[in-house]
């Protein structure tokens, strides 16, 4: 069945990140998924994306976020070694800062069946996304959590924004691959649903109309995922560096935690569950466009507040299931870097100010990533030894 559900451990958590494959010399995106994958034939964590200048790592299940971290290090290092071997490095970015190419599909079944389904469109759709599961028990506890995390998507986008250049340009947008997707039939703001069963209603229905073949076929930027027994929050650019990666997941995580811990409470919930749709859409425009500076609007008045004001307000209020969760490092470091005005668009803006030139930006995106992954190799050889 289409809406089959599989329960999972609450708070469990799963990250994927889709990272650029660069050419090394010339710092463009390039075709090079098919020869790396035949290393790892049949991984169930590293795999190929539906556009062969895109790998996507995939942790397993973790019970924390330093588990998934880890793993994620462990993966991209082994990953980097490769890529270096085929004359490739590895790049985390939302859109390529200069690349102008039209992208080549995959060559499987699934992904060839995408390309007839969207033509040309597929192959300008060159972006790259951090998505992260979070699990649920009961499907209840999933279409709620569903609700109430998709308000707070205009923060994530905030947040996460890693995409301010495409084709040589400074968009004006700090998150631009929201444009760009924005063009496809099933991205984007998803509808809302008031019980599992309206849910099932819909993939019913899109499922006999021959629109979807399954979830995986659905590319909101929050969905449910019944076979999987999560939530996956998919709305955030694809991060500069793992860490970063991980201090997304460990908010995802917390505010996940504080949403169900407060659905049966008397108290006001920090953003309403439910807006009309024009004020979801003008506040995911907003938020792509300007980030945190952003207004945010709450109500069905049009009364606005700043995301500077619902961060602040969220990161009160997560602090302890945070703390409870193991996650609280996770968070300080994100909010250094909010407070430090360095998140990751904003280091490309400035790598871009200092030399003057696109590649210059691709240049230090590759160096910030292989710097990490370096001092984890480095340290997982010391503790060896």
């Amino acid at each position: 069945m289409i809406d089959e559900f599989i329960p999972s451990e609450p708070f469990s958590v799963g990250v994927e990140l889709e990272l650029q494959l660069i050419d090394s010399e010339t710092g463009e995106l390039v075709n090079g998924i098919k020869p790396l994958i035949e290393v790892y034939p049949n991984s169930p964590y590293i795999k190929p994306e539906f556009i062969q200048n895109t790998v996507e790592l995939a942790t397993r299940v973790g019970h924390s976020i330093t588990d998934i971290h880890q793993h994620m290090l462990s993966l991209a290092t082994n990953l980097k070694s490769h890529c270096n071997r085929l004359g490739m490095a590895l790049c985390g970015a939302g859109t390529h800062p200069f690349d102008e190419q039209l992208a080549l599909f995959t060559p499987t079944p699934r992904f060839l069946e995408l390309e007839d389904t969207y033509g040309i469109l597929g192959h300008m759709q060159v972006t790259f996304a951090t998505h992260v599961h979070i699990g649920v028990p009961t499907r209840d506890d999933t279409i709620y959590l569903f609700r109430a995390l998709k308000p707070y998507l205009p923060l994530f986008i905030a947040l996460s924004a890693n995409s301010p250049f495409w084709r040589g340009y400074d968009t004006g947008f700090i998150a631009y691959r929201h444009r760009v997707l924005a063009a496809s039939r099933n991205h984007c703001i998803p509808p809302s649903f008031e019980s599992w069963d309206q849910f099932c209603e819909f993939l019913e229905a899109s499922y006999r109309a021959g629109v979807i073949e399954s979830m995986r076929d659905i590319h909101w930027d929050i969905r449910p995922r019944p076979h999987l027994g999560t939530v996956e929050l998919r709305v955030m650019d694809a991060q500069i560096t793992i860490d970063e990666t991980m201090q997304l997941a460990a908010l995802t995580r917390s505010l996940a935690a504080c949403l169900l811990d407060m659905r049966d409470s008397t108290k006001d919930f920090l953003l309403p569950h439910s807006l009309p749709w024009w004020t979801e859409r003008d506040n995911h425009f907003s938020a792509t466009r300007l980030g945190l500076d952003a207004s945010y609007i709450y109500n069905r008045h049009g009364d606005v507040r700043s995301l500077w004001a619902v961060w602040k307000e969220v990161t009160e209020v997560v602090l302890p299931y945070a703390e409870s969760l193991g996650d609280m490092a996770y968070l300080q470091r994100l909010f250094t870097r909010v407070t430090n005005r360095r998140l990751a668009y904003a280091r490309q803006r400035a790598y871009y100010e200092e030399a003057g030139n696109m590649k210059s930006v691709v240049t230090a995106l590759t160096a910030e990533l292989d710097a990490e992954l370096e001092q984890a190799e480095s340290l997982e050889s010391d503790s060896i030894d």
